[in-house]
């Protein structure tokens, strides 16, 4: 059967057997999908989904039933006060940004703990110029790099003891670069000090990639605010575009006035027939995100034994649905996200080249075959053409497919001398 596909019976026997490595990690995996699909079960009886949420608004939007349940049972899966889920936010960058310009005023400063953050917020905050950045509008900005892959907890202290601080930024996945994605334990324990400085501070946390991976989110560890994407985790691939912001309902609040317009806030915005779609897509969630790991972890483990670098590793805990493969060879990570293209279900026959992309300052190289554009939670993989030329891989709707896409690389992958 695979041979309908091209895929040899070397890939075949060396995929397979790399399978049953993975099965402990499976199981896991497993029960994180079971304890999560609970949490989606439960909020769905607690709000009393009906058909008539499914029933769109046009014009202003007022008393959209189907909204307001949406934003009812994201709170309730991610264990917040209140969330906004808007199909008008264009991108979790878009979302992002939202919340930075509803949190902070001239003369603030944002300070990010975790590094710079993903390339696509470099002139949303001024590190590249830009007339509309928080920068052109008086707010500071400071960053402190991790150390070590964890908080560099000694230097954030001191610069909040000696410096006024509004809003501090978290980006747990790793975005472009080599770094470790960030756990929530880490997390949990520099919340825990920066609060103990100030507790007005604001700590925001950039989510993208990691809902349900756990079984629980930032705010359970004390974040004040979370943002993620919906044609990433929590859109099970259903989701067509959008994306939400999560937290303290003060905080939302002023989201929701920067999305629209004060004294209208959450009250407007038509959801123009999407209320299907993304209660379809949370409710698939766990099981899309639990297809995705399964997808890395097999493919960390036949890197691995073909003698790349990966990270994480097939046995590592998780907090993203990202893997990382560094071929150290920009000629293997080419093709391989060709190879991932190959494999996918839509544009199959194209040739990805790399190429620029807004908000990028390298050449990107992205394979992204999938039914809603640029999905992040069906099977794509991308990457900046530059050293150490990384392979940035994620999503998969089934585990099936992502494991066909696979294999389909790994043929292109073999043929690079």
């Amino acid at each position: 059967m695979y041979n309908m596909l091209g895929i040899s019976n070397e890939i075949q026997d060396l995929v397979h057997e790399c399978e049953n490595d993975c099965l402990e990690e499976f199981q896991k995996i497993d029960e994180a999908c079971n304890y999560n699909s609970l949490k989606v079960l439960a909020s769905f009886h607690k709000n009393k989904v009906t058909e008539s949420c499914f029933h769109e608004t046009t014009g202003y939007g007022y008393n959209d039933l189907g909204r307001e349940t949406i934003e009812n049972i994201f709170k309730d899966v991610l264990g917040t006060e209140d969330a906004l889920v808007r199909s008008q936010f264009i991108s979790g960058s878009h979302a992002l940004n939202v919340c930075f310009f509803a949190l902070l005023r001239p003369g603030d400063t944002l300070l990010s703990i975790s590094g710079k953050p993903y390339d696509t917020l470099d002139e949303v905050i001024g590190i590249k110029e830009n007339p509309s950045s928080l920068k052109s509008f008086g707010v500071k900005y400071e960053q402190i790099d991790l150390l070590e892959d964890d908080f560099d907890s000694e230097k954030i202290v001191n610069y909040l003891k000696n410096n006024k601080v509004k809003v501090i930024e978290i980006q747990r996945s790793k975005g472009y670069s080599t770094r470790k994605s960030i756990s929530l334990e880490k997390i949990g324990r520099i919340v825990k000090q920066i609060k103990q400085i100030d507790n007005n501070i604001i700590i925001m946390v950039d989510n993208c990639y990691c809902e349900f991976v756990s079984s629980s989110e930032p705010t359970s560890v004390g974040a004040d605010i979370i943002v993620g994407s919906l044609i990433k985790n929590l859109g099970g691939g259903i989701a067509p575009n959008g994306a939400y912001i999560a937290g303290r309902h003060d905080l939302v609040e002023l989201c929701a006035e920067r999305l629209t317009l004060p004294g209208e806030g959450r009250e407007v915005g038509p959801t123009l027939g999407i209320n299907k779609q993304l209660l379809q897509g949370i409710y698939m969630a766990p099981s899309v995100v639990a297809a995705s790991l399964k997808t890395a972890i097999l493919a960390s483990r036949v890197c691995e034994k073909l003698g790349y670098e990966v990270e994480p590793q097939y046995q590592d805990d998780r907090v993203d649905i990202v893997q990382n493969i560094i071929f150290h060879d920009k000629d293997k990570l080419i093709e391989f996200v060709r190879g991932i293209q190959e494999g996918s279900a839509i544009d199959s026959n194209a040739l990805v080249e790399p190429s620029d992309m807004p908000g990028y300052e390298d050449k990107i190289i992205m394979a992204s075959g999938s039914f809603t554009q640029g999905s992040s939670i069906e099977l794509s993989c991308d990457g900046p053409i530059r050293e150490p030329y990384i392979a940035y891989l994620q999503g998969s709707l089934t585990y099936p497919y992502g494991k066909l896409g696979l294999m389909k690389a790994l043929e292109r992958l073999k043929n690079v001398k």
